[in-house]
């Protein structure tokens, strides 16, 4: 039975298998510094870092913030070993009935690359929605860049609605941008 299971850095070994998960699954841009997420993992409640289990085995992660309205889906990522066997799918729906009834946003890449475009059909496969809204990831580190992006989202959410306060909320909590 696949489930989340929140964790702090207490949880050293399980948490160790995130943090090397979260380094060969994803760009340094795209993360912030790995001392920032460990106190994000102690101390913000809205915060939740999770490990994927499948019954005692960890096959992923998920991270997420819980702002009491949505909840924005931060990092992804399945163990490359267990990759193609549903794990993907499960785990969404798992967290879509962990959440219910709050809608869930995420950050894409730009469809413009093959693989960008499988993850947006992976994600519309699972019932999410590409908003079509320019965005701007806001840099994680001191002296990166913007990264272009698209939000996605599942459940009951407007985009033509909600695009900017969900936008400034994620901006605003996530990356410590105000606007």
């Amino acid at each position: 039975m696949l489930r989340l299971h929140r964790i702090t850095t207490a949880d050293e070994e399980l948490y160790n298998f995130m943090e090397q998960l979260l380094i060969a699954s994803f760009p340094p841009e795209e993360y912030r510094t790995l001392e920032q997420l460990r106190l994000y993992t102690d101390t913000r409640p809205e915060f939740h870092n999770n490990i994927i289990f499948d019954g005692d085995m960890p096959v992923g992660f998920f991270t997420f913030w819980d702002f009491g309205t949505f909840c924005y889906g931060e990092h992804f990522a399945i163990d490359p070993a267990r990759r193609n066997g549903g794990y993907g799918k499960r785990t969404l729906e798992e967290l879509i009935s962990h959440v219910h009834p709050l809608p869930i946003v995420l950050e894409v890449e730009m469809p413009e690359e093959e693989m960008a475009q499988r993850r947006i059909n992976f994600y519309k496969r699972q019932g999410f929605t590409l908003w079509d809204k320019p965005y701007q990831q806001p840099p994680y580190k001191a002296g990166d860049g913007f990264l272009p992006m698209r939000l996605m989202s599942y459940g009951n959410i407007d985009p033509e609605q909600a695009y900017e306060s969900i936008k400034d909320r994620i901006y605003r909590e996530v990356y410590g941008v105000a606007r």
